[in-house]
């Protein structure tokens, strides 16, 4: 063979004229040629083996060349014929590349065989891939189709023969082919070939899906082979980079690739190259859109998740991006840096660069738990998450981290929330620390082991051996000092000097004597030398020379100079230290003492560790239940998943005992109410979790066990919580538990006192029975009468709160409370039950029992919603508790009904008989008006409904009694008679109506009628409180008369006055609060008579008791917001509740306002009253409380023509201000709007309005500021119109109006701007202005004029007079009474409009 076959760049490139000895195709065969030709390259084949490829080629290149053009069958029989030809390759080469007697020529034969037959195959596999893909374009919108069928059948074998051209390819590039090319190197063009058709193969949007899994891996395999050993390596990390870039389904394919081709091929050094690639990327190129970097920061997250280990060699290429502009990468650098910490530097068998290199990870992650970037954020605290979950955070990081946590609960972005949600979630799940944290239960043990540990600190101090210094460096640090000294003394000295000394010396000579032998003078020296004195030791050591000659100590002294003198004290003095050290070493060692000491301190430093560990974990449960407290208020935050994380975390806390945790459980409770599905089903699932699923091996333990987590759910819980646990227990009765019959059994044993159980819990259990009633009815009306005897019976007079909660119990199985809809369900008014509740209510009104009034009102509720003929049995009932009232009044002797008050007396027996009686008294009129209420209530609901019923029933009879013959002739006449059917319909339901009204007005309190009797004393009582001052009596007289005034309009009329009498002047907060609730419900059912009563309602707003304030905001807003009443410039009241000091109240006002500003447009219509009556200098309100309130009020106007009108609202009453401070008020308010361009230009027009009062601060300091706002983000034009508006009021408020104006505007406005200045500098109003006097009628806010509108000045308020009450002459009675001129005459109908209308309007 004389040629040699050259993989070419191009295939059109083979056609051309080559190179010497290059091959060229010779014959390209037309189309229709094909077939016979393949044919005989399948003969070839067979007949030849895989080297027919070399006579055949041009056979298949012709297919390449007509490709478009030729059928698919040809393709496919090319595509056979080319697998078989490679498949046959890879058989056939191995023994030929193992031979040794291989010629060039069948090298070159066979090398020319391997390129042409992979070439051939590579380029028909990118055609069909290519021709494949773009069928599936073109077919997707054509489904059932028939070219979409067909094309679907080519599309299904393409990707059936994909995987077998790659298992071929995959089988000739594992042999080692490399000895084929001359020096075993392999063309680059060769492997362009191979790689460039894989690359093709994975540009395919379908390769990521799990179905393509199988060609996938072949690919990876494929270019694994090409990498190992055909050194692809730089050429495939430029192609994982270009292909991300433009493919960002790639991600995770090529992170896989790359994990296998670093694992499987042991190429390791394809991980740093493609890091490094995408590290070089600039963070501005990042930065922007297309880049690539979604697909970049996605592959080096799946790629830390799949080789963690071989990220640490490069992360510190890629922490340069933590700095850079683009979120996302920080994101993945960061998602990196997690799993390196969750598998790789994790654990305690790290080394010293390990855990150097942990602490540095964990340093950055706390860092970007402040990034700019919420999704940052968001990321870095679910890599915490992940580490907790995995346990793998250090516990000297948990105290710093949940600091951090519990910050991120204030972020602005909600996802940062809820990722701390889930984070302080997985710490308390996973904390090392106890399974119950609370930081009350953890103080006494810390203390207790403080103490502990200081203790056994006290002893070993003591034991502790005194620290010893060397003598050598004693006496190193003495030798300057001696030295002087010793050369001091053997210098020779006058006689003064002598005998001066020996005066010195005089007191020391006993010291100096030498002792008896030389060791002892030896350790006296010694001695003086370490108290310091050196002249002593010198002089001492120069006697002992004279006394012991003879001794080595002191041997060098016969020739005294100074360096002799020095060496005998050196000798002496670090001598006896060595001596004794070398005593020491001579003794045998003390292993007792040893072994005591080391235990003690092993005992030392455990105590120091428990009490460190207890440090830790109540730190961390102070952190817990600071979170707790936040969290909580996120409960009933509008984001649901919000709502859901913090559910759920209050879930978690609970089961860890942490404290407060169950303030949390039962202020999620009322979610259970919440209209989002997703939010109740997580209450339900919440409660299930906690107290439903109780654990136990028996079911009488479960069940044990569930009823007494649900009774200390109930212990203490309001009214609202009992409602809401009526509704997830009721669900757990109705979902069919195993554990029904057994919990009900157990509740039941309980009540009856089986188990011996507190009051609290026989309370809870009766009450858990009617929950279980509202599923189940059988549950308590079978046990009725044990209900009966054990809280109603004999000794229902010693427990009012078990009979209370018995009585609500049983009202479970009432119509009202099941709302059936069939035949009302009562008991006869002989049945045990109303016998005991009229003699346990008659028997307690003569009683001083503080619960008797909560168990009467649910009895008598009980009697009207049970009994049939309710009003029978409460006539009665009222009767025989007046009589045991009389009874008691009689056998006292000194208590007179006709007085209302006792007779004087001192002795204390007697006030405490008329303590006892208005006691009863007030109890009786309680009595009195519960039932006014509930006859009513009777009337109204019970009755009316089953008059309707009846109604009902007898239409449905009648229509079934008529023949076919009537059924025919109302066939023919239908619409008429639908008509008359409507209208008898409506009659007569009118008439139901008329019906119970006539009742309500003209019999219930009829002359016959027992609640007659009542009324006058009621009034009389109301109406004399200091004849009456009892508080319970007065509050139970107030409260009975109000519900006496629900009765008739008549009723209402005539005791209106008194009412609100009492509102004003009562003493009592109580009366007060009660008489707003009262006279709430008196505006919603009459609401013609209470309108021009209006103001007095508003008035309670400003009541200098906390409680009413609160009492009173509640019922307005309730009534603002159903369209009770209408809404005007009272609203003022309610905003200066905006600054209230107490916090409830002003969470109130400000649920007011926020429900306000859903109803189209109320806000806005309503500022300029609210401005004109906080500006009232009768108010005096403050400069910054009006700021404060305006901020908030304005914050509802968003639209631009709202902010348009308000700007030119507010600048026309520029002109009728009257005072410097009214002028500021108007200017702040104007910088409180959001101004837009529209606005801007309004303020431009209003310029004369407010142009004259720049020269005040408090103007122009706002208006300034408005300018400020508008110049951020302004385009250039709207920004040089700023810019000159600015000037413009700077040069005004600096030199004046006049001298900025124009003389021609001056001219133009001469007249006008001197009718302005006579308006606006009008002087503040004098002290000696006359006062409105009480009862006089005010013109309301919004029917003055502008030149009404006045700046708030804080004006001396007088004294109110104190408000007495006659009790020692009768006919002043009526002075408790509002004036007749005090009473609002004008009486405005409501009409009850639709909201069609409302809005129209």
């Amino acid at each position: 063979m004389s040629w040699d076959f050259f993989v070419p760049m191009c295939v059109g490139d083979l056609v051309k004229t080559g190179g010497i000895n290059q091959y060229v195709v010779q014959d390209v065969v037309p189309p229709k040629q094909l077939p016979p030709l393949l044919t005989r390259f399948k003969a070839a084949f067979r007949s030849q083996g895989a080297v027919c490829i070399l006579e055949h080629f041009d056979t298949g290149f012709s297919v390449l060349q007509h490709y478009n053009s030729v059928d698919l069958a040809v393709k496919e029989d090319a595509l056979e014929l080319l697998v078989q030809v490679v498949s046959g390759l890879a058989v056939s080469l191995p023994t030929l590349l193992v031979s040794t007697s291989l010629s060039a020529a069948e090298r070159k034969e066979n090398l020319n065989a391997v390129k042409m037959s992979v070439f051939l195959l590579c380029k028909l596999t990118e055609s069909l891939e290519s021709e494949s893909y773009r069928q599936c374009i073109i077919t997707a919108p054509a489904k059932g189709g028939k070219k979409g069928k067909s094309s679907g059948e080519g599309l299904l074998q393409w990707d059936s023969e994909r995987e077998r051209v790659l298992q071929a390819l995959i089988q000739l590039l594992q042999l080692d082919i490399r000895s084929l090319w001359n020096l075993s190197l392999v063309e680059e063009e060769f492997i362009s070939c191979v790689t460039f058709c894989c690359y093709k193969l994975l540009e395919n949007p379908t390769i990521s899906h799990v179905k393509s899994k199988p060609t996938r891996d072949c690919i990876i395999h494929l270019l694994g082979l090409l990498i190992k050993k055909y050194n692809h390596l730089l050429g495939a990390s430029v192609k994982v980079i270009q292909m991300l870039q433009h493919f960002e389904q790639l991600s995770s394919v090529f992170a896989q690739a790359v994990s296998v081709w670093s694992t499987e091929y042991r190429v390791r050094a394809i991980i740093g190259e493609v890091i490094r690639e995408i590290a070089q990327r600039s963070s501005e190129e990042l930065a922007r859109e297309g880049s690539g970097v979604k697909a970049f920061a996605s592959f080096l997250s799946e790629v830390s998740a799949l080789v963690p280990e071989l990220m640490i060699p490069n992360i510190s290429v890629l922490i340069t991006h933590l700095e850079g502009e683009s979120h996302t990468m920080r994101v993945a650098v960061c998602e990196v840096l997690g799993e390196i910490l969750v598998r790789v530097l994790c654990g305690d068998g790290l080394d010293d660069s390990g855990k150097a290199d942990r602490d540095r990870f964990f340093d950055t992650l706390q860092e970007h738990l402040h990034d700019t970037h919420s999704l940052v954020r968001t990321r870095v605290l679910q890599v915490y998450t992940r580490i907790v979950n995995c346990k793998a955070l250090p516990l000297c990081r948990y105290t710093e981290v949940m600091e951090l946590a519990v910050g991120r609960l204030m972020d602005k972005s909600i996802n940062v929330v809820k990722s701390a949600i889930q984070l302080l979630a997985a710490f308390i799940a996973h904390n090392p620390y106890s399974c119950k944290l609370s930081s009350a239960d953890l103080n006494k043990p810390l203390e207790k082991e403080m103490a502990k540990l200081r203790e056994m600190k006290e002893k070993l101090q003591e034991k502790a051996p005194v620290a010893v210094i060397k003598a050598s460096e004693l006496w190193a640090a003495m030798v300057p000092e001696l030295l002087v000294t010793v050369r001091a003394e053997l210098e020779p000295k006058t006689e003064e000097e002598n005998e001066q000394q020996k005066d010195e010396e005089h007191g020391d000579v006993e010291e100096e004597k030498v002792a008896e032998d030389d060791r002892a003078t030896a350790v006296q020296i010694a001695q003086y030398l370490r108290n310091n004195k050196y002249r002593n030791a010198v002089q001492l050591c120069v006697k002992a020379y004279s006394c012991f000659p003879e001794s080595e100590l002191f041997a060098s002294l016969s020739t005294l100079n100074p360096e002799n003198l020095m060496d005998t004290l050196a000798l002496i003095f670090k001598g006896s230290d060595e001596d004794s050290v070398e005593l020491s070493q001579n003794l045998p060692p003390t292993p007792k003492k040893e072994v005591l000491k080391e235990s003690e301190d092993g005992e030392l430093k455990k105590q120091e560790m428990l009490v460190q560990y207890l440090k830790d974990t109540e730190t961390f449960a102070l952190q817990v239940e600071r979170a707790i407290s936040v969290i909580n208020t996120m409960l009933y935050w509008k984001t649901a998943s919000v709502v859901q994380e913090a559910v759920q975390f209050c879930v978690t806390v609970c089961e860890f005992s942490v404290a407060n945790s169950v303030s949390g459980v039962r202020k999620m409770l009322p979610l259970v109410w919440s209209t989002d599905a997703a939010i109740k089903d997580a209450i339900i699932q919440a409660y299930r979790r906690l107290y439903l699923n109780p654990q136990g091996d028996t079911t009488r333990m479960k069940a044990q066990t569930l009823v007494d987590s649900l009774s200390e759910l109930m212990v203490d819980a309001s009214l609202g919580t009992i409602q809401c646990l009526e509704e997830i227990v009721e669900e757990f009765f109705s979902s069919g538990s195993s554990l029904q019959s057994t919990v009900v059994q157990v509740l039941w044993e309980r009540f009856t006192g089986k188990q011996e159980t507190s009051a609290l819990s026989k309370r809870a259990a009766v009450l858990l029975l009617g929950m279980a009633a509202r599923a189940e009815r059988e549950v308590v009306l079978s046990n009725l009468d044990t209900l009966c005897s054990v809280a109603l019976g004999e000794k229902v007079t010693e427990d009012f709160l078990l009979a209370r909660d018995t009585v609500i119990t049983i009202s479970s199985v009432t119509d009202h409370v099941r709302q059936s809809k069939g035949a009302p369900f009562r008991l006869p008014q002989d049945h045990q039950l109303f016998t005991c509740l009229t003699q346990a209510i008659a028997e307690g009104v003569v009683m001083e029992d503080t619960h008797w009034q909560s168990f009467m009102e649910q009895a008598v509720r009980l009697i009207y919603f049970l009994a049939e003929s309710p009003d029978q049995l409460c006539s009665r009932l009222l009767q025989r508790s007046a009589c045991l009232l009389l009874d008691q009044i009689a056998e006292g002797g000194d208590f007179k009904k006709d007085d209302g008050q006792m007779q004087d007396g001192s002795q204390e027996s007697n006030e405490q008989d008329k303590q006892v009686n208005c006691v009863c008294l007030a109890q009786l009129l309680a009595l009195c008006g519960c039932v006014a209420f509930w006859q009513v209530s009777h009337l109204e609901r019970s009755v009316s409904t089953e008059l309707r019923r009846r109604r009902g029933e007898m239409e449905e009879r009648e229509e079934k009694e008529k023949g076919p013959a009537s059924k025919a002739k109302q066939s023919a006449n239908e619409s008429t008679m639908e008509d008359e059917l409507g209208l008898i319909g409506a009659t007569a339901e009118d008439t139901e109506a008329e019906l119970i009204r006539n009742i309500c007005e003209t019999e219930l309190l009829a002359g016959d009628n027992l609640l007659s009797a009542f009324l006058p004393l009621l009034v009389k009582v109301c109406s004399s409180p200091g004849r009456y001052s009892h508080p319970q009596l007065t509050a139970a007289a107030c409260l009975a008369l109000s519900q006496y005034m629900m009765i008739s309009p008549s009723v209402c009329e005539e005791n209106i006055r008194l009412m609100f009498t009492v509102l004003q002047r009562s003493t009592l907060p109580v009366v007060r609060a009660n008489a707003i609730i009262a006279l709430g419900d008196l505006t919603v059912r009459f609401p013609n008579i209470l309108e021009p009563w209006t103001q007095n309602l508003y008035a309670r707003l400003s009541d200098e008791v906390p409680s009413v304030r609160q009492t009173a905001v509640t019922v307005l807003t309730q009534l603002v917001l159903k369209d009770v009443l209408k809404v005007k410039g009272q609203v003022s009241e309610v905003a200066v509740l905006l600054i209230d000091p107490e916090p409830h109240i002003t969470s109130l006002a400000l649920n007011f306002f926020n429900e306000l500003a859903t109803k189209d447009n109320a806000i806005y219509n309503l500022l300029p009253d609210i401005i004109s009556r906080l500006s009232d200098p009768e108010r005096g309100m403050s400069s910054e409380d009006f700021n404060t309130i305006m901020k908030h009020l304005f914050s509802y106007i968003t639209k631009e023509r709202q902010t348009e009108s308000l700007v030119e609202k507010l600048c026309q009453r520029f002109r009728t201000a009257k005072t410097e401070r009214q002028w500021c008020d108007l200017a702040m308010s104007l910088s409180l709007l959001s101004m837009c361009e529209r606005g801007f230009k309004r303020l431009q027009e209003c310029w004369e309005c407010y142009s004259d009062k720049l020269t005040e601060p408090g103007v122009y300091e706002p208006l300034i500021s408005i300018t400020a706002k508008l110049r951020r983000g302004a385009k250039p034009q709207f920004k040089a119109q700023v810019d000159e508006f600015e000037k413009r009021l700077t040069a005004v408020h600096t030199r004046g109006l006049e001298n900025v104006e124009s003389p021609e505007m001056g001219e133009e406005n001469q007249g006008e701007g001197s009718s302005e200045k006579t308006v606006t500098r009008t002087p503040a109003p004098t002290r000696g202005r006359a006062k409105s006097k009480r009862g006089q009628t005010k013109p309301s806010i919004s029917s003055r004029s502008d030149h009404s509108f006045v700046t708030p000045q804080r004006s001396r308020r007088t004294k109110k007079p104190a408000i007495t009450f006659s009790s020692d002459e009768e006919e002043d009675e009526e002075d408790a009474v509002m004036a007749e001129s005090e009473t609002p005459k004008v009486t405005t109908p409501i009409a009850r409009s639709s909201r069609r209308a409302r809005l129209r309007n």
